[in-house]
């Protein structure tokens, strides 16, 4: 059956929006507002391998988000400044004696595509 029965609205008052109280009304302070899809953050990175100098036996130390390069805004920029804190123990190849030293990296130089 797809006959459509016409609704009969009774307006009991007449208050102007901007006069009620937004606390009262549930729908008053969600004018406008439209849901999102929500999609997983982290669809948008990519994985980068982090690297160390050459003064230390294990040049790879493992590997890090980014976001990936979206118009003006470079995966590179996002890399720039960031802090690793390895221990020297993970840094050298035969310093188990030395694994409570902790040592924080931070990223000067970016190479590869981005």
């Amino acid at each position: 059956c797809t006959h459509h029965v016409p609704l009969t609205v009774v307006v009991r008052s007449c208050l102007p929006a901007s006069v009620m109280a937004v606390g009262k009304n549930k729908k008053l302070g969600k004018k406008g507002k439209s849901k999102k899809a929500k999609i997983d953050p982290f669809s948008r990175k990519i994985w980068s391998k982090v690297t160390v100098p050459a003064l230390f036996s294990n040049r790879v130390v493992g590997m890090t988000p980014v976001t990936k390069t979206i118009g003006t805004k470079t995966s590179t920029d996002g890399l720039m400044g960031r802090v690793f804190e390895v221990s020297l123990g993970d840094l050298n190849k035969n310093a188990e004696d030395s694994a409570f030293r902790k040592m924080k990296l931070v990223v000067e130089e970016v190479q590869g595509s981005s």
